[in-house]
């Protein structure tokens, strides 16, 4: 492996494992993890974070706080990433032997039409695939193409011989019994990556492989650096539950959204200066900004109008702490998605380098206390380039 190098900023930039990057996200893509039923992926973190030499803990639902120890203790930080992913639920037991669903998290009907899916029971799981109330050409003609594009027009055809409610109920199907979407991964050679729920076990792919850099490395931190892996991004209350009061600074990682109106792209890092909930912390963002160009690491900023992610948990739980979000370019967002490696690479590489860097504001070790060196954004006029 190429050795780990000194950059001009004192800083050493380790070498990110691609292999175990992409491997272990091919290994989390495997593993059914809708909100709501994600021990599975938690125990295969825990069962990671042991094999890597990690100390973690749980809180009672699942969400893990792991631990790289630094020089000193606080003001401390965090990078969080969400294990939980899109999903759907039961909602009712059809007379024609089929399921009614609702979403688990905010996406189309459009893209689950003709998912395959796994319908966890009481009893245990069976395969299905969800479907529109009009499937067949051949019988409704152009309706298939007439109906409207909503989960109540959608119902989940079971692999199990059910034609009735009652032979549903005979099987063990439940209102309420948990739906995981296929993930249906596909990794090319060029370095795409497509797939479901890339959203956002990249971002827990990336977390894993910072964290394994710096320790291959034998990398001092200069303060705690807690890796946050959450269990409800997707309805909401992501990081709400898992944070501690020395932690003075979070970076999130998520997806950056490659679309038209939209900076971001499926190439470096992009660095989001606002998302539904409000501008993220302007000196926190900065330094990641700087980061990335004193480390020539491609990056973008980017400012989305729909969406939120686990520093805005954070925050709404009432943690007094700087929050930043940085992302991995992501194209059909919720849909089937596609990204690149190169992308997690730069992504892996800035989280490395974050964990090294000094805090943001020295001030942040204390919560509430006098001015101090409480920091100053720039007010004064920009000087005119030379022509």
């Amino acid at each position: 492996m190429e050795q780990a190098a000194l950059t001009r900023t004192g800083i050493v930039c380790p070498v990110i494992d691609m292999e175990y990057l992409t491997g272990l996200l091919r290994r989390l893509l495997e593993i059914p993890s809708p909100t709501g039923y994600t021990d599975q992926i938690v125990h295969f973190c825990g069962d990671e974070l042991h094999r890597l030499g990690i100390p973690f803990e749980l809180t009672r639902r699942g969400a893990i706080r792991a631990d790289l120890a630094g020089r000193q203790y606080s003001p401390d930080r965090a990078v969080v990433a969400h294990l939980d992913t899109l999903g759907a639920q039961v909602k009712m037991l059809k007379p024609n032997g089929r399921l009614e669903v609702v979403p688990i998290g905010t996406w189309s009907a459009r893209f689950a039409e003709g998912a395959r899916c796994t319908v966890f029971t009481d009893k245990g799981s069976y395969r299905g695939t969800i479907l529109p109330l009009k499937a067949s050409g051949h019988t409704f003609n152009e309706e298939i193409d007439s109906q409207p594009v909503a989960w109540t027009n959608l119902e989940i055809r079971v692999d199990a011989r059910c034609e009735t409610l009652e032979e549903l109920c005979g099987h063990g199907f439940n209102i309420g019994d948990f739906v995981a979407i296929d993930p249906q991964p596909e990794f090319d050679a060029g370095g795409f990556i497509n797939s479901r729920h890339l959203d956002d076990k990249a971002g827990v792919a990336v977390i894993f492989a910072a964290a394994k850099a710096i320790l291959d490395a034998k990398l001092p931190l200069p303060v705690d650096c807690h890796l946050l892996l959450t269990i409800s991004e997707e309805v909401g209350s992501g990081a709400s539950s898992v944070l501690h009061k020395d932690v003075a600074e979070m970076v999130t990682i998520d997806n950056g959204t490659t679309a038209m109106g939209q900076n971001s792209r499926e190439f470096g890092v992009t660095v989001a200066m606002a998302d539904s909930t409000g501008p993220f912390d302007y000196h926190l963002t900065h330094k990641l900004l700087s980061l990335c160009r004193d480390h020539d690491i491609e990056h973008q900023r980017d400012v989305f109008r729909y969406y939120r992610c686990d520093s805005a948990a954070a925050i709404e739980a009432g943690n007094d702490i700087r929050t930043a979000l940085v992302c991995f370019g992501i194209d059909s967002s919720h849909g089937y998605e596609r990204i690149h490696a190169d992308s997690l690479r730069s992504l892996a590489e800035l989280i490395a380098l974050y964990m090294q860097s000094d805090v943001a504001i020295p001030r942040d070790r204390v919560g509430m206390g006098p001015m101090g060196a409480f920091p100053w954004q720039p007010t004064a006029p920009a000087a005119v380039p030379e022509e």
